[in-house]
């Protein structure tokens, strides 16, 4: 059994991980959701980073996955807790010493024009859910995207990338050129837009629980 530490990318909650956390579960391993202060002016990786320790508490066999801007924060936990695993969706993959707002330029990123936010984030999510969605959005404020991300090197911990083939906010050309300059990796890659937890929850437990098998 692991313990999957589900962190939320920008702008989000806890509620983004709400249809993975029962396909988890039902497979036998622990979930822990935290909720990221991103909705205070003051807060920054150092509270971020104990947000999601305070969630895991004494938990252990830790697998750590970041979605999107999650994955400026999901590398930092493996210097305060013993991660077995880190796992990047669809990710916003951080440098040493980069600031998330200078990511976007930093990595060349380019939107596909003419898109709304629900063509971007949402394709493929069922209607439903995407009309929930706006009811846990949250406003980021807080103050990291002006801080150095504080860490010298990657994470001497086994590190997966997956994104999805249907993102139309990252598109998959971008993420693999972004995931073999910062990581020198070849990306593995799942059925589903953006919001892949949103639209293809049953496959995406399979796939995080797959990494678990040597």
């Amino acid at each position: 059994m692991a313990t999957f530490v589900l962190i939320h990318g920008g702008g989000g909650s806890a509620w983004d991980w709400h249809l993975v956390v029962p396909e988890l579960t039902a497979l036998g391993h622990d979930v822990v959701v935290p909720e990221l202060p991103i909705d205070d002016p003051s807060a920054g990786f150092a509270e971020f980073c104990e947000s999601v320790v305070d969630a895991v508490g004494d938990r252990r066999e830790l697998v750590v996955v970041g979605h999107s801007y999650g994955a400026f924060t999901a590398p930092l936990i493996a210097g305060k807790l013993p991660v077995r695993m880190i796992v990047l969706l669809t990710p916003m993959i951080p440098r040493s010493g980069e600031k998330p707002a200078d990511w976007w330029g930093n990595t060349g990123y380019h939107g596909v024009p003419g898109l709304d936010e629900e063509q971007q984030f949402y394709n493929g999510v069922p209607a439903e859910v995407v009309a929930a969605a706006a009811e846990h959005s949250r406003d980021q404020v807080s103050a990291e995207g002006d801080q150095p991300w504080p860490l010298d090197c990657w994470p001497d911990v086994p590190t997966r990338v997956l994104i999805a083939r249907q993102d139309q906010f990252f598109l998959p050309g971008f993420q693999r050129r972004v995931a073999a300059d910062r990581l020198g990796v070849t990306p593995d890659e799942i059925d589903g837009g953006h919001c892949v937890s949103l639209s293809h929850p049953r496959q995406l437990a399979d796939r995080l629980t797959a990494y678990l098998v040597p």
